[in-house]
């Protein structure tokens, strides 16, 4: 029996190698043995397909409205990122008018349908992403090292970062590396200035993800100081190589990390920050410190982002629209 066929839009192909683009491809692979896979970065009607599966509300509206309007009986899945639910929908008509054509919404972690209007709850369906299990590296014990990925853009409000490296003394025993490239090159110049004036800060500037994933690896924690997330692929690969996570309480972390989670600090308060890294550095080593603590609730979220509960999900919610 010959296999359905389903095109994925995604606004980001290779080249750019970002979330969109690591989502897609991932998905692809996961729906290859179900589904005759096409990827594109739009969609035209040459490209048939039984089903199409479109990443971001805004990006790609043009796309989701050419199938509707020449495929209106087939299968529409519109999967949403960060920026659709937390900007875009309030903000662009085009967005919304994605969300309305959809058969199926897909969000990527549980705070996600809350942030739909009530009417369009019901078709929509959360897919946690997923990564695989990595070693955890020996930590030293001299030390805690901190490491926080992410580019240096606004969304991830690094600011809170540096004015938190600022507000640490070298001499406290806490070390943090900060990946990412600066896409806003205002922020690349904040970065370089912290470094210059805190040295238990550096910046490392846009790493390769084996590179990235072993420091993550090789960290006590990872700090994530985002203002909006759909759903950051980093914190579930920290949780994945058995490294607790200081972030931000917004609901795209809260919805990947739970709501009694313990590492949370208010977006922007650095403050807050620093005191959480000075508790984890005075727990160090400790089985009841806090560091500890926030390592075996991640632990308890791990089978979350197992790769057969994604794979999962993404085909039961496929098969449903048959």
């Amino acid at each position: 029996m010959k296999k359905p066929s389903l095109c994925i839009v995604t606004p980001a192909l290779a080249d750019a190698n970002n979330g969109n683009w690591q989502t897609a491809r991932r998905w692809a692979r996961m729906l290859l043995g179900h589904y005759r896979v096409t990827m594109v970065k739009a969609w035209t009607p040459d490209t048939d397909a039984d089903v199409l599966l479109a990443l971001h509300a805004r990006r790609s509206a043009a796309s989701v409205a050419a199938w509707a309007e020449t495929h209106p009986g087939r299968p529409l899945v519109l999967a949403l990122t960060g920026t659709d639910l937390y900007r875009d929908i309030a903000n662009d008509a085009s967005a919304r008018q994605s969300l309305a054509l959809a058969h199926r919404l897909i969000v990527l972690q549980e705070q996600g349908p809350l942030a739909l209007p009530a009417a369009l709850r019901d078709k929509c369906r959360v897919v946690f992403q997923s990564g695989t299990r990595r070693q955890t590296l020996t930590k030293t014990t001299t030390h805690l090292r901190a490491v926080m990925v992410g580019h240096l853009r606004d969304e991830k409000w690094p600011q809170t970062l540096f004015e938190a490296a600022r507000l640490l003394s070298p001499r406290e025993g806490i070390r943090i590396d900060h990946i990412g490239a600066a896409l806003d090159p205002a922020l690349g110049d904040a970065a370089q200035a912290t470094a210059q004036a805190c040295p238990h800060y550096r910046w490392l500037g846009g790493l390769s993800h084996a590179a990235t994933r072993s420091r993550m690896q090789r960290a006590h924690v990872l700090v994530h100081t985002s203002r909006m997330e759909g759903g950051a692929h980093v914190l579930l690969e920290a949780v994945l190589c058995g490294t607790p996570v200081l972030a931000s309480r917004i609901d795209g972390n809260v919805g990947m990390l739970g709501a009694d989670y313990g590492g949370y600090f208010a977006p922007g308060d650095a403050p807050a920050l620093v005191q959480a890294l000075r508790e984890c550095r005075a727990g160090l080593g400790e089985p009841g410190g806090r560091l500890a603590a926030l390592h075996a609730q991640c632990e308890l979220r791990a089978p979350l982002f197992d790769p057969r509960t994604e794979q999962a999900a993404l085909l039961a919610l496929l098969h449903g629209l048959h």
